[in-house]
């Protein structure tokens, strides 16, 4: 099993989709693109989203 869901120190903002890509075993880079086209795409909800879960994850230990 992987690790919890946290924020990475391996970061270009704050570190959300590199703990992401960390907690379920995906390349950092994938979950970033993924994360710019729906952000592209539904802009609002995955930007409200992206600050939430910047909010509420713990930082790596």
């Amino acid at each position: 099993m992987k690790s919890r869901l946290h924020l990475s120190k391996d970061k270009k903002l704050v570190g959300v989709c590199a703990g992401i890509a960390e907690s379920f075993g995906f390349e950092v880079a994938i979950v970033r693109i993924i994360f710019v086209l729906l952000a592209l795409l539904i802009r609002w909800p995955m930007v409200m989203l992206y600050i939430i879960l910047w909010a509420i994850l713990p930082s790596e230990i």
